[in-house]
């Protein structure tokens, strides 16, 4: 059995910056033990694997380790594929998730715009392993799926080198931290060590939970973010509702099959 794959750098204008994914284009699904297999071997923080389902896809994403229930940059990344290589050509793409809903992907020139849920953090009681985990501690620490850990500025979120097995030891699916941003409203690192990840380049997902925070925090709903992490990347983000827009930029690095 031949399927074909692709890898793109999503959130990113050129390759070799933002966050690589796999996108595997299906006719029917492989067995989940396949699918695992797959992203296991590709070794990237996720794959994604889509299928055709009546107004659009359904779709679902793999890191090395487990399946999730929400990616971002794995999206960008298959809808890129869809439009610049599947010849795709209506105004917006429909995916259809398990555990998310119907998210939808529109063109915005070079850039690819997701619409995702909302997911705003609330305030909790903190384990002290969290700030021993990162190394340093932070000004406050909220949560929605992922601890959010916010610190007083940029500098901290560059300096910080997390203890990435006390952080897979945590209760939480992965752990985002957070600060004002030096030439953009915001910037942030995301770790999720427990799920194969030690630290994601970009990471949308972790944005459905920074853009309410920021919104509120600085009072309007449009915003520039970047992740800092070695590869970088650049976002465009808003507050509509219970929904959050992501945009971003997506690169071609590779394209090939996969001899199953």
């Amino acid at each position: 059995m031949i399927v074909p794959i692709y890898q793109v750098d999503a959130f990113a204008d050129r390759v070799f910056d933002g966050n690589p994914a796999a996108v595997c284009p299906l006719e029917e699904w492989l067995s989940d033990r396949h699918m695992q297999f797959i992203a296991a071997e590709n070794n990237l923080s996720e794959t994604a694997f889509f299928v055709p389902e009546g107004d659009g896809f359904r779709l679902r994403w793999f890191t090395p380790q487990v399946e999730v229930d929400l990616c971002g940059h794995a999206t960008l990344a298959t809808a890129a594929v869809l439009y610049r290589e599947l010849g795709y050509d209506r105004p917006e793409i429909r995916f259809h998730t398990m555990k998310a809903g119907t998210l939808t992907v529109a063109q915005d020139g070079d850039w690819f715009v997701l619409d995702f849920p909302s997911r705003p953090p609330g305030p909790i009681d903190a384990p002290a392993a969290l700030a021993a985990a990162l190394g340093a501690p932070p000004s406050r620490v909220l949560a929605a799926r992922d601890y959010l850990a916010v610190y007083d500025d940029a500098a901290a979120i560059r300096a910080l080198r997390p203890d990435m097995a006390a952080l897979a030891a945590l209760d939480r699916f992965a752990v985002c931290v957070t600060a004002p941003g030096e030439d953009c409203d915001f910037v942030s690192r995301f770790f999720a060590p427990a799920k194969g990840v030690p630290e994601d380049p970009v990471t949308g997902s972790a944005h459905c939970t920074l853009i309410p925070y920021w919104a509120d925090r600085l009072g309007r709903a449009e915003l520039e973010a970047r992740q800092l992490s070695r590869r970088g990347g650049r976002l465009r983000c808003s507050l509509k509702g219970d929904r959050v827009a992501i945009a971003g930029q997506a690169v071609l690095y590779m394209k090939g099959e996969l001899f199953l």
